[in-house]
């Protein structure tokens, strides 16, 4: 199949379309199915894309700390197998890698991703296109996912056009775009995508038994998440630390510390730097910082926001953060910090109680998926524990 894409889109001056040699048997050997011709045609002759500035054509390609096909596909996938579930039974698409599952290859400034139905042919020339619509879909009442008895390239033609077209033939359709192609802005310098090789599992299952199962403490969470050679805590001391702040900080907090270090947890939970002496950037600084917001915000609505903050008796002290916001930390109650209970403070929702466990054993439940709390990003009921059990170290570079 021959993608004649000079007949409705020409090459953006500023950006302008640039090749990239894909090992193609090498990635339809990794996603184990054959792709479309015309997407490798289009993909090979100009390499990564956007339509119109807004419908972007993603393909083998590699940029660093941007863009990963590999990733990208692992990603997009995931998310579409639980936004699925939101479908009533009946209705719900079969995601890649199951057989005939949907398989993305593009998305829009709107985040709508855009995939082929890989079981409409046994040919992949004759694949269909699914578009997963993040926001309802233009005249599809509220149905998500629209499926299109089209393929890549009639899609294209249909989206990349001048005027609307009424009424759409295939139903609501994206566009109309300009006739723009452009080499995709924040992929700029891509060059080919190598799929990765072949890895023995991290755990064997002795191992796994205990990170996951029967293990506790310590012990399964370096099973599970192993720590870095080199923990950063910052240029200061804990006993530095202990007398600007007038309190003796948990001791368990600090075992995980000297373990660990600073870093983000899942890359979702992020434990600040305890030890840093630059000013405006210790450890002192960043804790007033969330008190100052969270007594803000609680002027307006005492009973949504009902904690005291430290340093008044057993107030709310934290000290890691997620990405969405939320903050854990202690209440400090009492004169044993080693007693004091973990809470979260959930940027999203209602605020809860405070947790049962301690800190290594919450961590440790979080990560093998079994912890219920607001607060705490959660596994998927497919996810496997240990591939996203993870802990990214941070260095003096790093703003916690």
């Amino acid at each position: 199949m021959t993608l004649d894409i000079a007949a409705f889109a020409a090459p953006d001056p500023e950006r302008r379309p640039t090749p990239i040699e894909i090992d193609w048997a090498a990635t339809e050997e990794w996603l184990g199915l054959p792709l479309p011709d015309d997407y490798k045609q289009l993909i090979g002759a100009h390499g990564p894309l956007d339509f119109g500035g807004y419908l972007w054509i993603h393909g083998p390609c590699v940029e660093d700390g941007r863009f990963d096909y590999g990733s990208w596909t692992a990603s997009i996938h995931r998310s579409a197998r639980i936004d699925s579930r939101m479908q009533p039974e009946h209705a719900r698409p079969v995601i890649h890698p199951q057989p005939g599952g949907l398989l993305a290859w593009g998305s829009s400034r709107r985040s709508d991703v855009l995939f082929w139905d890989t079981s409409t042919s046994a040919d992949p020339d004759h694949w269909t296109v699914v578009v997963h619509h993040i926001h309802r879909a233009p005249g599809s009442g509220l149905r998500a996912w629209h499926p299109y008895d089209l393929t890549l390239s009639g899609y294209l033609r249909h989206t990349v056009r001048t005027e609307a077209e009424a009424p759409a033939p295939h139903g609501p359709m994206i566009g109309p775009l300009p006739g723009t192609m452009a080499r995709t802005a924040f992929l700029s310098t891509a060059r080919p995508w190598n799929p990765p090789p072949p890895t023995a599992p991290r755990l064997g299952a002795a191992q796994r038994r205990v990170a996951l199962e029967t293990g506790s403490g310590l012990e399964a969470l370096r099973l599970l998440t192993p720590p870095p050679a080199r923990p950063y805590l910052g240029g200061g001391s804990w006993a530095d630390l202990h007398r600007e702040l007038g309190i003796r900080l948990p001791q368990e907090y600090l075992t995980l510390m000297e373990l660990y270090g600073a870093g983000c947890w899942n890359n979702w939970l992020r434990f600040r730097t305890p030890l840093r002496t630059e000013e405006g950037r210790r450890f002192l600084r960043q804790v007033e910082s969330v008190a100052d917001a969270y007594e803000s915000l609680g002027e307006d609505d005492p009973e949504e926001y009902p904690l005291t903050m430290w340093p008044e008796p057993g107030g709310f002290l934290p000290f890691a953060t997620s990405l969405d916001g939320d903050h854990l930390g202690w209440l400090t109650e009492g004169a044993d910090p080693d007693a004091w209970r973990l809470i979260v403070w959930p940027r999203h929702a209602p605020q809860g109680d405070p947790l049962e466990a301690g800190l290594i054993e919450t961590l440790l439940a979080w990560q093998r998926g079994s912890l219920d709390e607001e607060g705490f990003a959660g596994l998927d009921q497919d996810d496997d524990p240990v591939e996203f059990a993870r802990f990214e170290p941070w260095d003096d570079r790093a703003y916690w």
